[in-house]
Parts: structure tokens; C-alpha cells; sequence
């Protein structure tokens, strides 16, 4: 694994990890309702979809291995190009139901590297 590939993989991985954390177990409720929760997930989720747009150029057949990487990429375009039609429910359950996905894919796609 090229040391580029390790530090996006290794900058994804923190991110998603950094989503959650700041999700915190919050309800859809209290995650609306929190400017501050809100613009530090998505902001982590800006940062793992970047890292795993740079992730699939230097290695393409990760999207075949990972495909969760193509959708974070698809989410934080929709983050940053459609920033005002943002639904708060997709940002909440992508954490709590999808991250938990790609964190161990990641994990171990860097620990095989």
C-alpha cells in the first residue's frame, strides 16, 4: 500500500470515527435540533467522503472491496454542493446505520496494508 493510499484510508477512517463520536448516540430529535452537532458531523462526513474520493483514484477496485466508499463520496457532494437541502434523518441514519459498516472496512483494509 502506498503511503498516499495509507493516509486517506487513515483520514477516512478517522473521520467516520469522529462522526460518530460526535453523534454521540444523539435521537434524530436532538440531532436537529444542534447546530453544533450537526456542522461537526457533517463536517467529518465532508472529510471521509474527500479522503475516500482520493482513497478510489489511487486505488479504483477499492470500490469493489468497499463499496460504502463510493457512497460516502456521493454524501458529501450532496454535503457540499447541495448544502441547502440537507436532510437532517439521511445524515443521522447514515451515521448510526452505515458508518459502523465502512469504520471496520477501513480497519481492515489498513491493517492488511
Amino acid at each position: 500500500m502506498s503511503d498516499r493510499l495509507h493516509k486517506h484510508l487513515h483520514d477516512a477512517l478517522t473521520a467516520a470515527r469522529r462522526a460518530v463520536e460526535y453523534l454521540g448516540g444523539a435521537t434524530l430529535q436532538a440531532y436537529g435540533a444542534s447546530g453544533l452537532t450537526r456542522s461537526a458531523v457533517e463536517r467529518q462526513l465532508e472529510i471521509l467522503g474527500e479522503a475516500c474520493r482520493r482513497a478510489l483514484e489511487e486505488r479504483p477496485e477499492l470500490r469493489r472491496s468497499m463499496p460504502e466508499t463510493a457512497l460516502a463520496v456521493a454524501l458529501r457532494n450532496r454535503l457540499i454542493h447541495g448544502y441547502d437541502g440537507v436532510d437532517d434523518a439521511i445524515v443521522h441514519d447514515t451515521v448510526v446505520k452505515d458508518l459502523p459498516t465502512l469504520i471496520d472496512a477501513l480497519a481492515r483494509e489498513l491493517h492488511k496494508g
